[in-house]
C-alpha cells in the first residue's frame, strides 16, 4: 500500500490595501510633510463667567464732555492731539430690514485716561473736528474690532482711518480664537465685569440729545480700550 499522497497546499489570499492604507503609505513618502495639527488656541471668557466678576468702574458722567460748538471742538482736538492717543470707538443707529444700509457712524468717541469726547456728527464742527484726529498719523486710536469702522468713516467722511492700534488683533497674536472684544478682554486682563446693555447698543445714536445711558456706554467703550492697551503694554505684549 502506497502511502497517501499529501494534501495541497492551502492558497493564500493576497491582502488587498485598504485606501486608508494607500493614503498611511503616500503621507509617509520621503521628503513630504506631514500636516501639524495647531493647538485649538485660547477662549476668552463668556458673559457668564464674566458677570460673575467684580464690575469694571469706568468713566463717570462728570468726565464726559459733549463739545459742539468750534471752540469747544478745538479744545477738544488739542487735548487729544496733546496727549497723542487715545481710545477710539463709533457708533451708529442701528438698522433693522434687510438690505438696509447705515448712514452712520453717527457718534465718534475718544477717551484719555481722565475723560471722554462724544462727538456728535450732525454737528459741523464735530465732523471736523473728528475727521482731523480720525485722518491724522499723530494720534494712535486704540480699539476693538476697528475693522468695520474703516468703511463707514469712509463712506461718512470721507477719510480713512489711520494709525490704529485694534486689540482683537493682539489678542489674536496672543493666542486668543476670534474677537475676543472688550468684554471679554477686561475679563481675562483686570477680573472684571465690563457690562454693555444690549438696548442701549441698539439705541438710536443718531438722536441729538444723548441719553446719560448712551454717552456712559459710548464713553467707556473708548476709555476700556485705552485700559486693556496700558495692561498689555506693562505685560510686554505691546
Amino acid at each position: 500500500m502506497s502511502d497517501p499522497e499529501p494534501p495541497p497546499p492551502k492558497k493564500t489570499r493576497r491582502h488587498k490595501p485598504s485606501k486608508k492604507d494607500v493614503e498611511d503609505t503616500h503621507s509617509k513618502k520621503p521628503g513630504k510633510k506631514e500636516k501639524i495639527k495647531k493647538p485649538p488656541g485660547l477662549m476668552g471668557p463668556t458673559k457668564a463667567e464674566t458677570a460673575l466678576l467684580p464690575p469694571f468702574i469706568g468713566l463717570s458722567l462728570d468726565q464726559i464732555f459733549v463739545p459742539s460748538s468750534r471752540v469747544e471742538c478745538q479744545k477738544a482736538v488739542e487735548e487729544i492731539m496733546a496727549a497723542g492717543i487715545g481710545g477710539f470707538d463709533t457708533e451708529a443707529k442701528p438698522t433693522f430690514r434687510a438690505g438696509q444700509k447705515s448712514n452712520g457712524p453717527h457718534v465718534v468717541q475718544f477717551s484719555l485716561i481722565d475723560k471722554a469726547f462724544i462727538f456728535q456728527l450732525h454737528h459741523q464742527e464735530c465732523a471736523k473736528a473728528s475727521s482731523e484726529l480720525i485722518s491724522s498719523a499723530a494720534v494712535l486710536k486704540v480699539g476693538f474690532g476697528l475693522q468695520n469702522d474703516h468703511s463707514q468713516i469712509r463712506n461718512r467722511l470721507g477719510i480713512e482711518l489711520t494709525h490704529v492700534l485694534d486689540l482683537d488683533q493682539v489678542f489674536r497674536k496672543m493666542g486668543y480664537r476670534g474677537q475676543i472684544g472688550v468684554r471679554g478682554a477686561i475679563g481675562v486682563l483686570l477680573k472684571q465685569c465690563f457690562k454693555k446693555s444690549k438696548s442701549t447698543t441698539t439705541s438710536n445714536w443718531a438722536r441729538s440729545d444723548l441719553t446719560h445711558r448712551q454717552l456712559i456706554y459710548a464713553a467707556n467703550d473708548a476709555y476700556a480700550a485705552l485700559r486693556i492697551m496700558q495692561l498689555l503694554e506693562k505685560e510686554g505684549h505691546l
